[in-house]
């Protein structure tokens, strides 16, 4: 047999072994509920893998250009194998395209080995250190055999190429089957086509969370086979980078949780084994070797204990970090879910502030009354139905905070110095659910969420502003699924619009304070949101000093997600640590844009920067104006 008939055979034999495998995995996400997809979305896989994953993968320039040359060029040698070798055509100008594609996969492939050598902790080891050698051997491979011309290739040198293409045929062909490293090669291109979120690569901020059908006895997660198939198959698609784990603020606070491990139990689960062969850090506190899952088996507490499950602020770092484009927030929540609708297991003081939001849809068990109590010396109109408005001032929770009365008062100044037009809900408002969505009790999300639409519906407006991010976030990206769609502005928008409007007119700020800027989570990764709180800074004419995690990479502060409810115990606090990025750039005052973000930040005991909303740096330079 000639060696260019061998190589025909090695390829076949390769790709029959990647179609089984292929079939094996599959049969696994098939598993999991079903989703729609469309066959067709396949066609989509280059445009979402060059722009949408590259955007993610460019933020690290060192790894962008490693994985454009060894995916590139990987990509290029196999389909020129193809079509040489496959099909049988063995023209020796195609062999010269193979060696420039293995010259160029195997540039990449020294990167790899150098990252490697001595890789940032957040990356996984074990099986993931071969990579470099078994790639390495499948480009030389290659490479000796398209040099070499088969009338004077000796039999020596034939055996050591199509041993090495074997070794590296091998490693691609066996990982989709037997779950090794280079599943994600296969696993994530499909994960591409048929993403949970297939509106992410529309160009839409998609964050709120599906609805559950509770008449269906929709419970959330109970199991593996419980997630989306296409969720099952996201899992698959992580490459183990661990910039997830990088991003996540629990875990940096030493809590039991790292989003990685999580995503990986869950492949255990998937695949009925367990976390013996996970080569990366473990949950902070829990070790690695005793969880253990399948398909069909309860993941909490065998596969991933509780605490972990609830040390998540939802921020979505985890999300926005993801090269692979994973949705670990949904997984948790999902997760959450099932264990407070079918249990009612959740930690710290959250039971009582679940019950406060059904008996009195407040979170502290206020009387709703007491919301209008800020405003009734400012003279405010309260909405009424038949009385048109044009602007809707939603207070949130904050309404009840005597802290976060002084935001909710600096922008009440500032509306009626611009002359706005507005009016607020006084005590027909309800909390928007949030914390109980994010705490996985939909019951009660639902019910506010419900009756807070019937509310609006009675009364005749044309936008609704809120100082609060999460109710931002419930209004215009989660209440739509019930009937309630509304134009939503957050408060430094507004104030941001009505000042390029001049319809606002601001002071220049006289005290020279180093001011930086905490994005609020709901504001920014979830919203999109991170110019118009600085636009306002500037036209007070404060220079930002940014935060080394800023904008839509920010920082969390720790109270998002119900997580200061649960308060699963750690090494440190999330908001010491956001403190300490305030620091470094030298901050005597640090703005924010949210009541969760001013509340975790003051929280922070010793010597630390002021905090100050954004409304209330506006209202100030509004003093002394007529």
């Amino acid at each position: 047999m000639s060696v260019a008939v061998a190589v025909t055979v090695l390829f076949w034999v390769s790709v029959a072994t990647l179609a089984i495998g292929l079939a094996r995995r599959s049969a696994l996400w098939r598993t999991g509920r079903e989703a729609p997809f469309e066959w067709s979305e396949l066609l989509a896989v280059p445009k979402r893998y060059f722009v949408e994953l590259h955007h993610v993968v460019a933020r690290d320039p060192y790894i962008a250009n490693t994985h454009i040359a060894t995916a590139g060029g990987a990509i290029a040698a196999l389909l020129l194998v193809a079509f040489n070798y496959g099909l049988g055509i063995y023209s020796w100008l195609l062999d010269w395209g193979i060696l420039l594609a293995a010259a160029v996969m195997l540039t990449g492939t020294f990167f790899v080995w150098q990252r490697r050598r001595e890789p940032p902790p957040r990356l996984s080891r074990g099986a993931w250190d071969r990579l470099p050698y078994t790639l390495a051997a499948f480009a030389n491979g290659l490479a000796i055999l398209t040099m070499t011309r088969p009338e004077t290739v000796s039999l020596a040198i034939a055996a050591l190429a199509l041993l090495l293409l074997l070794a590296g045929s091998a490693e691609l062909a066996l990982g989709i089957g037997v779950g090794s490293p280079m599943k994600h090669a296969v696993a994530g291109l499909l994960h591409l086509a048929f993403h949970p979120r297939p509106e992410r690569f529309a160009g839409v901020r998609s964050t709120a969370l599906s609805p559950l059908a509770l008449g269906n006895r929709e419970f959330g997660v109970a199991k593996p086979s419980d997630f989306l198939w296409t969720e099952l198959l996201s899992f698959d698609a992580c490459v183990e980078c661990g910039k997830c784990e990088q991003s996540c603020p629990a875990f940096a606070a030493g809590q039991p949780l790292n989003p990685k491990k999580l995503i990986q139990d869950l492949v255990a689960g998937l695949s009925s084994s367990s976390d013996v062969a996970y080569a990366g850090r473990p949950y902070p506190g829990i070790p690695i070797g005793s969880h253990r899952g399948s398909p069909n088996q309860a993941i909490v507490p065998k596969l991933i204990e509780a605490e972990t499950i609830w040390s998540c602020t939802t921020c979505r770092a985890c999300v926005e970090e993801c090269p692979m484009l994973i949705e670990h927030v949904d997984a948790i929540v999902g997760m959450r879910r099932n264990l407070n609708l079918t249990q009612g297991d959740v930690p710290g003081t959250a039971p009582e502030t679940l019950e406060n939001l059904r008996e009195t849809e407040t979170q502290g068990g206020y009387a709703k009354t007491a919301r209008y109590n800020w405003a009734v010396d400012l003279g405010v109109a309260v909405a009424e139905p038949g009385k048109p408005v044009d602007l809707l001032l939603f207070a949130g929770e904050g309404a009840f905070d005597m802290r976060y009365q002084r935001t909710l008062r600096a922008l009440v100044k500032s509306l009626k110095a611009a002359r706005v037009d507005f009016a607020i809900l006084g005590e027909r408002e309800s909390d928007t659910g949030d914390t109980a969505r994010r705490l996985g009790d939909e019951a009660t999300f639902q019910t506010l969420a419900k009756q807070n639409i019937a509310t609006l519906a009675s009364l005749n407006f044309k936008r609704i502003v809120t100082s609060d991010p999460h109710v931002l976030h419930s209004l215009r990206n989660e209440y739509p699924a019930f009937g309630g769609n509304y134009t939503v502005i957050h408060h430094t928008a507004l104030l941001a619009e009505l000042a390029s409007q001049g319809k606002l007119q601001l002071g220049k700020d006289s005290e020279a304070r180093a001011l930086t800027y905490h994005d609020p989570c709901y504001l920014g990764r979830y919203n999109g949101e991170t110019e118009a709180p600085r636009d306002l800074l500037r036209r007070l004419g404060i220079e930002v000093r940014e935060m080394q995690r800023s904008g839509l990479r920010g920082r969390c502060c720790g109270g998002g997600g119900g997580a200061p409810l649960t308060d699963i115990p750690g090494k440190q606090r999330i908001p010491d640590i956001r403190m300490s990025d305030a620091r470094e750039v030298g901050a005597d005052v640090i703005a924010v844009a949210c009541p969760q973000c001013t509340a975790m930040l003051e929280g922070v005991a010793g010597a630390r920067a002021e905090i100050l909303d954004i409304a209330e740096l506006v209202a100030s330079s509004l003093e002394g104006q007529p």
